[in-house]
């Protein structure tokens, strides 16, 4: 066999050998003993007893390393941690979506034997196991802007809450209440938080950790120094109210001065030359015409 041919079966067998050494070393009895501890006493409706995890998320969890699951858990967490998507669940669907690729690569690389069908079936591997991280990532980033573009709104409603009467709190509950974007859910979970007996540095802390937004972080920092010092909150809210509505102004502006270069290249490439086609084809006919 020459050695293209051993290089490629290598690829294939070394990460299934891999993957099913990984499923044999699992301490299986150390897993059932330490989920029976835990479980004990507590049953769910019906009398069943609590789950214990899947096999594959446990051979996931051992495959990844703790920086990359924290860092999943913090885009889940800027993506607003979707029901259909937990971190077990997406820690499980990532080995197998590379699991399928490579198998893909195998049938594709058996259909037509070559390097190109070698390098299709790794591409196909990686670009599947990272495509849950992919779409995750831009939820994140479609969420943040959306709570961004709202927070300005949500200050005024809380703003004219608290000038009525309301504490800040139910300002906040009032707001949370009434809107229906990221944002409100967001600091639905911050007063949720609070009721549970978290304490309120903590929990705002952790709604600055949730929304990657510049304007929310300095919200939170003016209202922990408010609490801490004593400050009327009005006026903190009055001063972060206009400065959120500036700022959104001035990103609106950038956005409008960035326009002009980002139609540039559509209208050298895809404009201008259908319209050269359209005014100078006649004119170049008849040249050819004439001159043939």
């Amino acid at each position: 066999m020459t050695p293209s041919a051993w290089l490629i079966i290598a690829l294939i067998v070394l990460p299934l050998a891999y993957f099913a050494w990984s499923l044999l070393s699992i301490d299986r009895k150390g897993i059932v003993a330490i989920q029976d501890n835990l479980g004990s006493g507590f049953t769910q409706s019906g009398g069943a007893s609590l789950r214990r995890p899947p096999l594959l998320l446990g051979v996931a969890r051992k495959l990844t390393p703790g920086s990359y699951e924290a860092k999943l858990d913090h885009w889940l967490a800027l993506a607003g941690r979707p029901m259909s998507m937990p971190l077990p669940k997406l820690m499980s669907l990532k080995p197998a979506l590379a699991l399928a690729g490579a198998v893909g690569g195998v049938f594709l690389f058996l259909l037509s034997p070559g390097p190109g069908m070698v390098g299709l079936g790794l591409f196909l591997t990686i670009f599947l196991y990272f495509l849950p991280d992919l779409l995750i990532y831009n939820t994140g980033i479609k969420r943040q802007e959306a709570i961004k573009l709202e927070f300005p709104n949500t200050l005024d409603q809380m703003l004219i809450s608290v000038e009525a009467g309301l504490g800040f709190e139910s300002a906040m509950e009032r707001a949370s209440v009434q809107g229906a974007g990221p944002l409100a859910q967001e600091l639905m979970r911050t007063l949720q938080d609070i009721q549970v007996g978290r304490p309120r540095q903590e929990s705002y802390d952790a709604l600055a950790e949730r929304c990657a937004v510049p304007d929310i972080r300095s919200f939170v920092l003016a209202v922990i120094q408010a609490d801490k010092y004593g400050i009327g909150i009005a006026n903190v809210l009055r001063a972060q109210a206009k400065k959120a509505r500036v700022r959104r102004r001035q990103s609106a502006e950038e956005r409008a001065m960035k326009l002009p270069v980002k139609v540039l290249f559509p209208l050298l490439f895809c404009i201008f030359p259908v319209l050269f086609i359209v005014l100078l084809g006649p004119a170049a006919i008849r040249i050819i015409q004439a001159f043939g």
